[in-house]
């Protein structure tokens, strides 16, 4: 007889008990960067460590310098695989309130059309939905079999929505604890309503602002135009410069590091319909600006990139002023892929742009973060084994997505623990996250957590 099939179909029959067990976490008010709801944290924390413990979890709260950690650990079968699952109990702000439909903090099942519900209210789908569906398929498990079927950590942030000031020092004091064979992450969404996703990449990312400075102060431009340095027209040189005209990325160096990706993942990428004018059209455009000859979804998943965000220089008010300007500045940010090392990059941009300034003018550089990317190995065992459990549940195969941000905390779980993270989750573009009227497909809390019962059961196989 399977072993989950019996666990699915308590999953089935539990689905009005596990509802009424999220509404008792939406209806606690965790809002972390609210120093008002301290208390509302501490106790959503509370509540997991409670449902934890029936469940047969070795479950506490840790006290951080903010919020509390939840930290919970049940044994599993000598040899299984031993997964970390992250989740954060923390949630947004609700202003502004009199946007929301309902009371935010008063969860409620609402049918938008015929056989389509979903759970309204905040958090239910950024992060408690997501997170319980997990919990759900542990208890399912230990209902049907007494057990689970691998070895399994967890841990809940309650900081998350507010930068997660207390993480890294937590995960680097605790590592020998948390560490696992890999992470399972419950933060990130669907391809589509009936597509379910595992995201495999993360662009990493470098901050620089630039200061070009060239006369001692502002000059007329009557007086001085055409002799004296204009650094507003030395910065926007060395800023046309860092593209070449097919979008290729100048900077010597650059591209160390950054692979092709496989044909089979592109073409897979192809199939899902993504074009420049479904992408770029929403937002008014058509045409892609980066590197010719790749569509918009390699563009922002898997290819490196270096964007503008500022550019500050000279007179900007009302009105007109012929000034020549003492300094201009640039905020750049480069998005970077694959195996980028995040301090060459800043090291070849700052020799690239030094190689450009005059010499009676200077540079100044002001570094804003680093962090590198995140790629989980395509032929990754556990990749295909949770790709072909998401298969079976839902309507269309699982694909493997990328994502042109950044989550955080993968990073860290890949610095402080040296873990990979599987990047499954159930949320949709309209669930309205950090917005008033959140919401959570019914359909995604229900397959969500038949979809985790089949990843733990394929991952011990």
């Amino acid at each position: 007889m399977s072993t989950i099939s019996p666990v699915l179909d308590r999953l089935d029959k539990n689905l009005d008990q596990s509802l009424e067990r999220l509404f008792g976490l939406l209806r606690i008010k965790s809002i972390s960067t609210d120093s008002d709801y301290a208390a509302d944290c501490r106790k959503a924390a509370e509540w997991l460590v409670a449902d934890l413990k029936l469940i047969g979890f070795d479950a506490s709260v840790r006290n951080t310098p903010g919020h509390p950690m939840v930290v919970a650990h049940h044994d599993g079968p000598a040899g299984s695989p031993h997964v970390l699952f992250y989740g954060h109990y923390d949630v947004q702000p609700v202003d502004p309130i009199e946007l929301w439909e309902n009371d935010p903090f008063a969860p409620a099942i609402k049918e938008v059309g015929p056989d389509h519900k979903v759970i309204t209210g905040r958090g239910s789908a950024d992060d408690k939905g997501q997170l319980m569906t997990f919990v759900e398929a542990c208890r399912a498990w230990k209902q049907v079999h007494g057990n689970l079927p691998c070895r399994i950590t967890i841990l809940f942030e309650g900081e998350e929505e507010s930068g997660s000031p207390s993480l890294k020092p937590f995960l680097e004091a605790n590592a020998e604890e948390l560490k696992a064979d890999f992470a399972l992450v419950c933060d990130t969404g669907m391809w589509d309503r009936e597509t379910p996703s595992i995201c495999v990449g993360l662009r990493g990312l470098v901050g620089e602002e630039i200061t070009v400075k060239a006369a001692d102060r502002d000059l007329h431009s009557g007086l001085y135009g055409g002799a004296a340095a204009n650094p507003i027209r030395i910065l926007a040189k060395i800023l046309a410069d860092i593209h070449d005209e097919n979008g290729h990325i100048t900077i010597p160096g650059f591209y160390d590091g950054v692979e092709e990706t496989p044909s089979q993942i592109l073409k897979s990428w192809e199939t899902l319909g993504e074009t420049a004018e479904t992408f770029l059209g929403p937002i008014g455009l058509s045409i892609p600006s980066g590197e010719k000859g790749r569509s918009v979804l390699e563009l922002t998943w898997a290819r490196p990139t270096a964007e503008f965000n500022g550019i500050i220089g000279g007179y900007t008010g009302k009105g007109f002023k012929t000034v020549i300007a003492a300094e201009a500045s640039s905020k750049i940010s480069f998005r970077l892929v694959h195996k980028q090392d995040p301090e060459k990059i800043r090291a070849a941009f700052r020799k690239f742009v030094e190689a450009r300034i005059p010499a009676d003018c200077s540079v100044e550089f002001h570094p804003h973060g680093a962090g590198p990317a995140i790629q989980l190995s395509y032929d990754s065992p556990f990749l295909a084994k949770a790709k072909n459990a998401l298969s079976d549940e839902w309507p269309k195969p699982a694909v493997t997505t990328g994502s042109g941000g950044s989550i955080p905390v993968v990073g860290d779980f890949q610095t402080y623990l040296g873990m990979e993270s599987l990047l499954v989750g159930f949320g949709l573009d309209d669930d309205r996250i950090h917005s008033p009227n959140e919401k959570y497909e019914l359909t995604s809390f229900h397959k969500g957590q038949r979809s985790w019962a089949r990843i733990l059961d394929a991952l011990t196989r």
